[in-house]
């Protein structure tokens, strides 16, 4: 699993890209019905849970832990396919969806980071996206009629915003890091 995000920064750039535009839209349209934002939400889970199992399939044969990857993959386009085919799904199933999807990205997010700690700096930057993703979960799980749609909105969109940032930040840094190692481990590095 280490090589396959060191070999494809570009998961991680984006899975963050899909994070912002779902944050931006989220928090553009506070006022959207439920349908609308379950809709969105299922958008987001859909992409999200498609990048990680492409990334997976496409690096099983060299990563022993692509398994990872393909679960997490697996879970979010579960949720994903869910909220799809059920739009009338009520209030109170969707923040229920929406914080356990997040609770398990955060625990993913987290378990990849200490992973990855020896091969790259700034996997603080997974770290804070995991545990993010983790309090956003919690807080849904656990006060799930707390705010109104408008609220429920606004704090979905911020949460995405954040997630997707830190996201886009490692990716820089797995990609600086990736070209420095394989010019590093070039034949033409050692003769030069």
């Amino acid at each position: 699993m280490n090589e396959t995000l060191l070999r494809n920064w570009w998961l991680l750039a984006a899975r963050g890209a899909i994070a912002i535009v779902f944050g931006v839209l989220a928090i553009a349209w506070p006022a959207v019905t439920l349908l609308t934002l379950a809709a969105l939400f299922a958008v987001f889970a859909l992409l999200g849970g498609a990048v990680w199992i492409c990334g997976a399939v496409k690096n099983r044969r060299d990563d022993p832990h692509w398994w990872m990857l393909m679960l997490f993959g697996v879970v979010s386009l579960a949720v994903g396919v869910l909220a799809t085919f059920n739009p009338a799904i009520t209030l109170l199933t969707l923040i229920l969806l929406m914080g356990a999807n997040a609770l398990v990205s955060g625990v993913l997010d987290i378990v990849i980071a200490i992973r990855v700690r020896k091969f790259i700096r700034g996997e603080w930057l997974l770290l804070l996206s995991g545990v993010a993703s983790i309090v956003f979960g919690l807080i849904a799980l656990l006060f799930p009629l707390g705010a109104g749609a408008v609220m429920l909105a606004t704090f979905i969109g911020v949460y995405a915003l954040i997630s997707g940032v830190l996201l886009l930040c490692l990716s820089v840094r797995v990609r600086s890091w990736s070209r420095i190692n394989a010019a590093r481990s070039s034949p033409a590095a050692g003769t030069i």
